[in-house]
Formats: C-alpha cells, structure tokens, sequence
C-alpha cells in the first residue's frame, strides 16, 4: 500500500517505460513508412481506430472497477479480521483467571493470524508480481514474508509439538484454528468457561474461519482470465492501430501551416500517438497491479502491517511491555 500523497511522476514514468519504448517504435515506423516510404495507403481511417477506442475505454474502464473493488473487499475482510482478533483478545484475557492459558491462546491466534498472511503471499500462475515492471519495482520496498521463513515466524508464537503439527499440515490456517476449538472445548469440559463463554468463543472461530475462507476465495480466484485476455488484445490492437489512424489527420494540418513545418506536419503523429496510446496502458497496467490484493504489489493490502498491529494490541491486553515496533513504510510502500 502507498502510504504517501501520490506516486511521483518519474516512478510512474520508470514503472511503465517499457511500454513507452514500444510505443515509440510504433509511431516512428508508422510516420517513416507513410511520409519517407511513401506508403499513404497506411493512413487508415480516423473514425475506425476512434470507435475501437471507445470500446477499449469502456472494457478498461469496467476492468479497473471490478479489480478495485477486490482490493477493496479484501481490505474489509482484514479489517474485519483485526477487529474480531482484537475482541478475541479480550475474551482471551477475561473469561477465566488463567494467565498462562489466555497467553496460549492470544499467541496461537497471533499463529493463526501468521500462517494466514503467509498463505496469501504465495504465488499463483496467474499473478504479475513477476513481470519485469513489478519485479524490478520491488527494490522500492521489502515483502516480510520472502524475507523470514514461516518456521521462524511460528517458533515465536507456539512450543515445538504444535509447530510441527501445524508445518506438516497442508491448510496450516485452518489446523492451527482447529487446535484452538480444541482447547476450547478442553476449558469448557474442565469448567473453566460456562456455556455462553464457550459459545461466544466458538463463535468466534466460526467467524475467523470465514473470513479466512473469503481471504481465500480472492486468493485462488483471479479475476476472469476472458476478460483480461479481452481487455489485453483489445489496448495492444488499439495501441497498433492509433498511429495510422492519426496520419491522415496531421497530414491534413500541412494546409494550415507555413515556413519548415509546413509538409512535416505527420511528425507530430509520433509523440501525441504515444501520450494517447500510454494513457491506455497505463490504466492497464494500474488495473493489472490491483488485481491481486495479496501477491506483494506495491499498492496490494498491508496484511502483513495489519497482522503487526494486532500483534502488539493482543500483546499489550496481556501486560506485555517487550513488543515488536510497528512496520514502518520504506518508500511510502508497506506490506
């Protein structure tokens, strides 16, 4: 997540210069052919290239919302999930006068809340933090977890028995939410909690459980691969057709002109083919970047900010004064 008032034009500039380059070529062939070449016969009409980038602009357009709108639904998820942790670190410390069994659970859900984001920053096939742009963009900021082992991460929340159980597991999330029904139901039966505590604490668990399933949800499902296919074919023709599409219309300028400009008028289809042709891609390329709330992008969900927060909230409830420092951003950019 960008954490500062805006991108500077120079990162942005950096961060999609690729395409630029292209473009560049693009409008530099189509001006060479038609006005050296002689090749006028390249100067396609304006108005087809025009109503293919209406159409382009609406795919773009509905794209970008709905790829916005799951990364807004994730971060509702993982505020929901904040807060519940939070109200399950209140019952953890009231519900029963047992300071080592609150702790127990405080730091399996701290567990949880670990082998969770973990889970989220694995990488799938469809994802693009490894395209040249968003792979060279991670120099500007760091991913916690490609930097800590999750066994590292988990020796600090539960002793060697659980933490073996929990790695050998394939949903390491999920077990590590089953032990806590299980201990759960232990101080239930023992008579530690009565009944409405008990249900109050399943409750919860249902419902991290549920928020988990729909952290996975976004997760496993990318957004409709027809559709992105579509929106991709659909800005690289438009991007290829633009400049003979404006030949024609700078050529006509040359009556219009005098001195040395005059007859050099389609020059000009280079630099405004490319400034339209890089507004197209680049709302491509933010769209693309939201896409995937959970992969390590820099504008993706700060889960990893958000599971710190918890930590030290859930800590402090337990009297603890020796807590981790809050993430810090690096470049404006934290995770």
């Amino acid at each position: 997540m960008h954490t500062g008032k805006s991108y500077k034009l120079s990162e942005f500039l950096n961060w999609t210069r690729r395409d630029i380059y292209v473009l560049i070529i693009l409008g530099v062939v189509a001006v060479v052919a038609y006005q050296i070449g002689n090749i006028k016969w390249l100067g396609i009409p304006s108005t087809v290239v025009a109503l293919l980038g209406t159409a382009t602009a609406f795919i773009v357009g509905f794209k970008n919302f709905q790829t916005y709108n799951r990364t807004w639904e994730a971060r509702q998820i993982w505020g929901d999930i904040i807060s519940s942790s939070r109200a399950w670190g209140t019952m953890s410390r009231d519900f029963f006068d047992n300071a080592e069994k609150s702790t127990e659970l405080v730091y399996r859900h701290l567990a949880w809340l670990t082998a969770l984001r973990y889970q989220l920053r694995e990488n799938r096939a469809w994802e693009t933090i490894s395209k040249g742009h968003n792979a060279e963009y991670l120099k500007y900021y760091s991913i916690h977890e490609r930097q800590t082992a999750l066994e590292t991460e988990l020796a600090k929340y539960l002793p060697d028995a659980e933490q073996k159980q929990i790695l050998a597991a394939g949903s390491k999330a999920t077990q590590i939410m089953s032990l806590q029904s299980k201990t759960i139901k232990g101080l239930f039966a023992s008579q530690a909690i009565d009944v409405a505590q008990f249900l109050d604490m399943q409750k919860s668990i249902k419902d991290f459980l549920l928020q988990q399933g729909r952290c996975e949800c976004i997760k496993d499902f990318p957004y409709p691969r027809q559709y992105a296919t579509v929106n991709s074919f659909f800005i690289k023709l438009f991007c290829l057709l633009l400049p003979f599409g404006l030949l024609r219309e700078f050529d006509k300028l040359n009556d219009s002109v005098d001195g040395v400009i005059k007859g050099n008028m389609v020059w000009l289809v280079i630099p405004f083919s490319v400034l339209i042709s890089w507004m197209y891609t680049s709302l491509e390329r933010v769209g693309e970047s939201t896409e995937n709330p959970f992969e390590g992008n820099a504008n993706d969900v700060p889960i990893s900010q958000m599971c710190r927060t918890a930590e030290i909230d859930l800590r402090e409830m337990l009297g603890e004064t020796d807590l981790p420092p809050p993430l810090a951003p690096r470049n404006n950019i934290v995770l």
